[in-house]
């Protein structure tokens, strides 16, 4: 891999999972949703943690501060209950919140449940990265990053990933493309240049 492959980090929290009780479904989900929707190479950094803040905070540091990854995507631990503290500890790794990317996420979920409303999921900048706390079940994962299409293949409600590969341009990132069959990025058009006046 170049020097400017995107490393791309994936966090499933869950007390259970990572003990053992039952299969992670959620770095399965997040790695098939990437190899569908990216069109340029990456490399993956996986882990597997329970909810535990400490180790939620240590995690999302060593990912972007020592594997160098310059998007890490978590899954579990956004909702109410007492162990769920993925937002606290993305938080405390924060050097700037992203608010847009946690009230989109809960506006793609509210089609589905009502919820939605309980889901605390953030976005933040750490360094050059981009850290997401996304939902913990592999179809919510989808909808949030993919969108939702009408009937006729029309976006009904914008996924949050059409914003990522601009937000890593412009904290300074590798350049990430997707494949827009799958999710369409948005880039703002380049202005053409002015010509110098005679």
């Amino acid at each position: 891999m170049s020097a400017t492959t995107t490393r791309i980090g994936l966090v499933s929290i869950s007390d259970r999972a990572s003990r053992g009780a039952y299969q992670d479904e959620g770095l399965p989900a997040l790695e098939e949703w990437l190899n569908a929707a990216l069109s340029t190479p990456f490399e993956l950094e996986r882990r597997l943690i329970p909810d535990d803040r400490t180790q939620i905070e240590a995690t999302l540091v060593e990912l972007v501060d020592e594997a160098g990854c310059s998007l890490v995507l978590t899954t579990g631990g956004t909702g109410p209950a007492p162990r769920d503290l993925t937002p606290e500890a993305t938080l405390a790794v924060a050097d700037r919140v992203m608010p847009g990317f946690g009230e989109q996420m809960r506006q793609v979920s509210l089609r589905f449940v009502p919820t939605a409303i309980l889901s605390r999921q953030v976005a933040v900048i750490r360094g050059r990265a981009l850290i997401v706390n996304l939902p913990g079940q592999p179809r919510a994962i989808r909808q949030t990053l993919e969108g939702l299409r009408g009937d006729d293949g029309t976006m009904v409600v914008t996924g949050i990933f059409a914003a990522i590969p601009y937000c890593l341009d412009l904290i300074g990132a590798p350049r990430i493309e997707s494949r827009p069959a799958v999710c369409e990025a948005f880039r703002p058009k380049a202005k053409p240049a002015t010509p110098l006046a005679s």
